[in-house]
């Protein structure tokens, strides 16, 4: 009758800083490890346990994928850990006599206490293993995207940039989850004409599309955005349901916003007395969230309700099976019209199970459970929930489809990626992968320490492609980072270039670099060979 796709994308930018003793930024991994990928684990781990399937596909970013097994970054989020252990039991302390915060801080204090024994014990350091070992039982299905996560159609116009971009990423994935991956995540959903048939040429089997650009697509389908479809270069794309992701992204009208849940902003690193609460916030006495929320979402600030997780899971359950039931019902009455089995594809960043909607991981655990219950009472009508992989190996694709340039991201196409906020950074991005692109002419088949500072030039242009930092000053949020990172990397990039021009390049200098960004250890800078005539022909 139909099936559910879930598709959950994992990415964050390589923010390692051995330069300082603790960097504020660090702690977007930390949180995310402990808020995200840390309880979807346990989750993970307690279907199992109960044979119960949990069939979704996830994506790891390469940036990500090197963090969850970095042991610096690791030993970082251990003391992240023992400090918030350590905070918890003085909470535990404080709200000794208020029976119900009480239990909110044992609440914290087990979480805590159970990441720092899996880090130590269970994954030995290395995350990035555990969910391999559920890839490769089937559990779940990764997908690859992009190596430094670019917004691929802001470089268009250098095609081999594009490619390194796809291979090094699929080539990374293979690295970290020792198998070639049918899918790709292109970074924001963001499609150009012709992007195709580099997926195609790199081995990828399908991705997941913006739905206006399938629908607006050559020809529009008449199954609309509820079937796969196969572009001209025979990959296949999954179009993104829109009206999904209202009932679970939209921060307003989905379940998130229920005023049962644990409220995101409230957190005692603003409510406490900074005498108390000062060695668990940032330097300088800067207040920041420290991860210990005591309020559910109901009314303004100052008039939110204590949290209940009783009432919360009450009411995850109940969100579990409507959205169960909505997507069985979907799926009837498009199955009535459709000539192919509707597939649902319902792509989300992995962050919002967690971080950003703490019921998160538990709603997902409630919506596999329900739908194994039904299957196993012969109640789910054909329906299931499903993978893209296994949709494909049951059937062929609804048609085809030629898709036009489109993200998921405000207003379907760029903006957020090429607005008055950030546009300045590309004239210097492309400048220097043509200069990048010179210095694989100059010295086509160097060794040694030129070598060395050739594949440390060619991070440093990736690492400045994320499409993180001109998202960041399009949301006016921590412009200031992002724009120090654009600048470092370019920095970096030019003072390799003008030491190789000018035959100087230090070791001491050097060697620091690659310690401080020392992903793609195997990457051969000739790969960001471009072809300079045909890229002034595309920017022509």
């Amino acid at each position: 009758m139909g099936r559910s796709l879930l598709v959950l994308h994992s990415h964050l930018p390589l923010v390692r800083h051995p330069e300082h003793a603790s960097f504020l930024e660090e702690r977007w991994f930390f949180e995310a490890l402990s808020e995200t990928y840390m309880p979807l684990l346990r989750m993970m781990r307690r279907l199992e346990d109960g044979a119960v399937p949990f069939p979704m596909a996830m994506t790891f970013s390469s940036t990500l994928s090197f963090m969850l097994q970095d042991q610096f970054l690791l030993e970082r989020y251990q003391r992240y850990l023992e400090s918030n252990i350590q905070l918890a039991e003085m909470e535990l302390e404080r709200t000794a006599h208020d029976g119900t915060l009480h239990q909110l801080a044992r609440m914290y204090h087990q979480r805590y206490t159970a990441d720092l024994d899996d880090l130590l014990n269970r994954y030995e350091g290395n995350v990035v293993r555990e969910f391999a070992r559920f890839a490769h039982k089937g559990s779940i299905e990764l997908l690859a995207t992009a190596a430094t996560h670019a917004f691929l159609p802001n470089y268009r116009s250098f095609p081999e940039i594009v490619r390194t971009q796809v291979e090094l990423g699929i080539e990374t994935h293979q690295k970290y989850f020792y198998e070639m991956p049918r899918g790709f995540w292109l970074p924001e959903c963001g499609y150009y004409e012709g992007l195709d048939r580099i997926l195609a040429d790199s081995g990828i089997r399908y991705f997941v599309g913006a739905a206006h650009g399938v629908l607006f697509g050559t020809p529009s389908p008449v199954t609309g955005t509820y079937a796969p479809l196969e572009t001209p270069s025979g990959v296949t794309v999954f179009p993104r349901d829109v009206y999904t992701a209202t009932w679970v992204w939209s921060s307003e009208q989905g379940y998130p916003a229920n005023p049962a849940y644990r409220d995101f902003y409230r957190d005692i690193g603003y409510d406490l007395p900074l005498d108390y609460i000062r060695p668990y916030i940032h330097t300088d006495d800067i207040r920041i969230d420290t991860g210990f929320k005591y309020h559910a979402i109901t009314g303004d600030t100052e008039q939110k309700e204590i949290y209940d997780p009783a009432a919360a899971q009450t009411v995850v359950e109940q969100h579990a099976r409507d959205f169960l039931d909505r997507q069985r019902d979907h799926c009837r009455r498009l199955g009535e019209v459709l000539p192919a089995e509707p597939a649902i594809t319902s792509p989300f960043d992995t962050e919002l199970f967690g971080h950003w909607w703490f019921e998160g991981p538990q709603w997902l655990e409630a919506l596999f459970r329900y739908a194994h219950d039904e299957k196993q009472a012969g109640r789910s009508d054909g329906y299931t929930l499903s993978t893209p992989s296994a949709y494909l190996q049951d059937h062929c694709t609804a048609g085809t489809v030629e898709p036009v340039f489109s993200s998921w991201g405000s207003r379907g196409y760029a903006e957020v990626w090429l607005d008055g906020s950030n546009d300045w950074i590309y004239q210097h991005i492309h400048q220097a992968i043509e200069r990048m692109a010179e210095l694989v002419h100059r010295f086509p088949a160097e060794s040694g320490l030129k070598e060395r500072a050739l594949n440390q030039a060619a991070r440093e242009v990736l690492l400045a492609m994320a499409s993180d930092w001109p998202f960041i000053m399009n949301a006016h949020t921590v412009v200031t980072y992002a724009e120090r990172r654009i600048k470092e990397h370019l920095y970096n990039f030019t003072r390799v270039y003008e030491s190789l021009s000018q035959r100087s390049m230090g070791t001491e200098w050097l060697t620091w670099l690659e310690k401080k960004h020392p992903l793609f250890s195997d990457l051969d800078y000739r790969r960001l060979k471009i072809d300079l005539v045909e890229t002034i022909q595309n920017l022509s």
